[in-house]
């Protein structure tokens, strides 16, 4: 077993310490990585305090993972020691259901074995980034291309294909009309994304001191949403809406922004349910749908679009030290646009 060091909350609600854990022995088909750079993203919030009802303590939370190959088992052929690589939300799943085949192992009928808060195959509580290594199977593990930052690309395994993947699915592109609902970790990387996909974006925000992110980012226009006239300048403009916000809010004041067949993509989650109103879709025959990241080939193509088009993720690299605070700073919306911890910092 490899001694490795972390961060973990304990129990709900409270605060991450210091944690000593061990990982496995590195088998045939693993991979030890050394990390470097773990991102925060809010569900490692949610997660360390349960307000979704599924956590499991002790918790190690990071989800959006990179760093440098330390061991590879003797089956590996992927990966060398030295190479860059990352791990993002799962490090698991059943590999033969008809999701998995079709490289969507994020839906795995057999049950997605979660990078941390979940259960491996032998039954033990997975533990995630806020750490000094992580052992997972190569076919889980990415690479990250030599063109991106660690520190920039960590957010990419979570952020990058969480906004990248529904973006895809649904043929986001030329010509179409983008609304980004949200501009924080999320809603950043989506911008940066569909602008690169030729979209016209423009941002719905609660806070004026977005507007300037916004266009610097690439948005083609920003709206304040506590103007209640944004609504009725933007009715029925948008093809698409990509609604990141993970606080609740009134999905019906935004549908109604969507042109006749227009979707809404839902990829925040609030922690409390939110009415619909069912004219809200039928008038105009919109949809509302929903996605989650994306399986391991869509995530690397999505890493090598990123290279190709310079879009790393704006961050706030801290110390370990500091993850309390920082939590605290995310709610709060103050940060642009994700915490990264520097992981030597533990050492």
């Amino acid at each position: 077993m490899l001694p490795t060091k972390g961060y973990a909350a304990m129990a709900a609600k409270e605060q991450l310490q210091p944690f000593s854990f061990e990982r496995r022995d590195v088998g045939p088909n693993d991979v030890l990585i050394a990390i470097s750079h773990c991102g925060i993203c809010h569900s490692d919030i949610h997660q360390a305090r349960d307000e979704w009802g599924i956590s499991l303590f002790p918790m190690v939370p990071g989800h959006e993972i990179v760093g440098t190959v330390a061991q590879i088992g003797t089956a590996v052929t992927a990966l060398k020691v030295g190479d860059r690589a990352g791990v993002g939300c799962f490090v698991d799943s059943c590999r033969t259901c008809t999701a998995c085949r079709e490289g969507l192992e994020q839906y795995c009928d057999g049950g997605t074995v979660w990078t941390y808060s979940g259960q491996d195959k032998e039954g033990q509580i997975t533990q995630g980034g806020y750490s000094t290594y992580i052992v997972v199977d190569e076919h889980y593990v990415l690479r990250i291309p030599p063109a991106l930052s660690l520190a920039g690309a960590a957010p990419l395994l979570c952020a990058g294909i969480t906004t990248y993947s529904p973006l895809r699915q649904w043929g986001v592109g030329r010509y179409h009309k983008l609304a980004v609902v949200g501009l924080g970790g999320l809603g950043h990387m989506a911008v940066k994304i569909a602008k690169a996909m030729g979209t016209e974006v423009t941002v719905l925000s609660t806070s004026e001191s977005k507007r300037e992110d916004a266009k610097r980012l690439g948005a083609a226009s920003f709206a304040l949403t506590s103007d209640t006239q944004a609504f009725t300048k933007f009715q029925g403009y948008f093809h698409y809406i990509l609604d990141t916000v993970s606080a609740p809010h009134d999905y019906n004041a935004y549908l109604n922004l969507l042109k006749t067949d227009g979707t809404m993509i839902l990829v925040g989650a609030p922690e409390t349910p939110t009415s619909v109103q069912a004219f809200s879709l039928i008038l105009k025959r919109r949809r509302l749908a929903g996605s989650l990241i994306g399986g391991i080939k869509e995530t690397q193509k999505m890493l090598d679009f990123c290279a190709q088009h310079q879009i790393e993720s704006d961050v706030e690299v801290i110390p370990i030290q500091q993850v309390n605070e920082a939590y605290e700073r995310v709610l709060r919306g103050d940060v642009r646009f994700r915490f990264v911890i520097d992981i030597a910092s533990m050492k």
